[in-house]
């Protein structure tokens, strides 16, 4: 693992009270490691502190920690990819063990699993929107993860250049998580502790507001990677509208051999051709998406898989003499 190119990405805006501490501590865990901070239109002392501390310190004009990560992934070369909060809220010691385990198990994805180690720094609606969302995508993608929205994650190089990212907000590790899930990428999830932000640092998530946007990013993706279950269900709704609406018309009819009801006649015919188009149309984007895929597979396969730790022969073991032939 030593000759590993090792990045660590911290996407930051007015983090000045936690920027120069975080950056220390990585360098502290991570020696061998280059620092980036990316500042995102930050209006305090956030650049000089970081770059004061260590950290070679870019920035990003457009707002919006997605627009961040797609920048940071799109100019950084590294063989390994640190990606975590500039708000001090996460345990740098643990990056070594996040980054072995990614080495060892020749892994894509490692996601510190947040564990609390302080009562404040997990708000009681930000836990419940995350087991809700968490629980969404593990049953619409089939996810392995328990913390879908943790910002303290480790990455290949294959996983961040196959990675097409359009989020722009805090919906951004939805769509990691997603991505990972689609490709079908080897991840793993590791313990660390998750503490409350240091005085004077203000988190810029809102709950309702940001949970909106990452229900709505669900949805996105479930009809873009998943078309033939969204279209599906659709269907299936405006199919069960229209059974409904024309039970009244059907029992009219065996009664009085009449349809008086012309218009909900035509309503439920219309709504049942509606639903065969939804299906159809499911049925047809499925096999874009399934394109779609191979061709990020494609893409994914281009990079050099995460090196594997050497093979180290025992000392015990006496090699094996090839075999020859005695001169007659």
């Amino acid at each position: 693992m030593v000759d590993l190119q090792i990045a660590v990405l911290v996407p930051c805006f007015n983090e000045s009270a936690a920027i120069g501490k975080v950056v220390a501590d990585f360098r502290a865990a991570l020696p061998t490691a280059t620092i980036y901070v990316y500042d995102n239109n930050s209006t305090d002392d956030t650049q000089a502190i970081a770059a004061a501390a260590g950290a070679e310190v870019r920035r990003e004009t457009r707002r919006g920690k997605g627009n961040v990560v797609r920048r940071m992934f799109q100019d950084i070369e590294a063989d390994v990819y640190v990606m975590v909060d500039g708000d001090d809220t996460y345990d740098a010691a643990v990056a070594p063990q996040l980054v072995a385990r990614l080495h060892d198990d020749n892994l894509d994805m490692v996601v510190g699993k947040r564990i609390e180690t302080h009562e404040a720094a997990y708000r009681a609606g930000h836990r419940l929107g995350n087991r809700v969302l968490t629980g969404l995508v593990r049953w619409l993608f089939g996810a392995q993860i328990d913390d879908m929205l943790s910002g303290y994650r480790v990455f290949s190089r294959r996983f961040v250049k196959s990675f097409p990212s359009f989020s722009r907000e805090f919906e951004i590790e939805t769509e990691l998580t997603v991505h990972a899930m689609q490709m079908r990428m080897p991840v793993a999830e590791v313990d660390t502790s998750y503490k409350e932000r240091p005085p004077g640092s203000m988190s810029k998530l809102r709950t309702f507001r940001d949970g909106w946007r990452i229900l709505l990013t669900i949805t996105n993706l479930m009809r873009n990677e998943r078309p033939l279950m969204f279209f599906s269900l659709v269907g299936l709704a405006v199919a069960l509208v229209a059974i409904v609406l024309a039970v009244p018309v059907v029992l009219e009819y065996a009664d009085t051999g009449a349809v008086r009801r012309f218009p909900t006649a035509i309503l439920c015919t219309g709504l049942g051709v509606i639903a065969v188009v939804c299906i159809a149309t499911g049925m047809i984007l499925d096999l874009v998406a399934h394109v779609r895929r191979e061709a990020k597979r494609l893409v994914y396969l281009q990079h050099a898989a995460p090196r594997p730790a050497p093979r180290v022969r025992r000392p015990d073991v006496e090699p094996v003499a090839a075999p020859h032939s005695a001169a007659g």
